[in-house]
């Protein structure tokens, strides 16, 4: 084997850890609370948004270098059944678990009507009470220069 060749195979070792991988059991059992919340959002289902968080958590919504605050009840309470379809969605997931504590940290676009409006990244916080994931926080930050969906 040529040096050349143990060079390109050892590049390729060495980033194989930053390629995403499927999501373990743990991470998948972390992650569905935020989906269904994301999908409960999408339905203008309060409900089932209700249904994933601790109500009391905190919103951080960046916009514009400014922190709009609220809780998750109140960031609920604004989702109100209306005449756009939104979405949001998430790319490549990082998830982290301590005990119960865990988080997500994922980049998104947000989308009105099948048009990305704004993108950035998530960042969630859940507690496991009960035996279940609960969202106990959301932040986000917000651009509009998007790369095209």
């Amino acid at each position: 084997m040529s040096v050349r060749t143990i060079a390109v195979v050892a590049c390729l070792l060495a980033a194989a850890p930053a390629i995403a991988a499927e999501p373990t059991a743990a991470e998948k059992a972390v992650l569905a609370p935020f989906q269904a919340f994301l999908d409960g959002m999408a339905k203008y289902d309060q409900a089932a948004m209700r249904a994933t968080v601790q109500p009391e958590g905190s919103v951080a919504l960046l916009r514009k270098d400014k922190v709009m605050r609220n809780t998750l009840s109140g960031f609920i309470d604004h989702i109100k059944p209306g005449k756009d379809q939104i979405e949001e969605r998430i790319y490549d997931p990082l998830v982290r678990i301590d005990d119960n504590l865990a988080i997500i940290w994922t980049r998104y676009d947000f989308r009105l009507n099948g048009k990305v409006v704004h993108c950035g990244t998530d960042l969630v916080h859940l507690v496991r009470a009960d035996g279940k994931w609960v969202i106990a926080g959301i932040a986000d930050n917000s651009r509009d220069d998007c790369p095209a969906a």
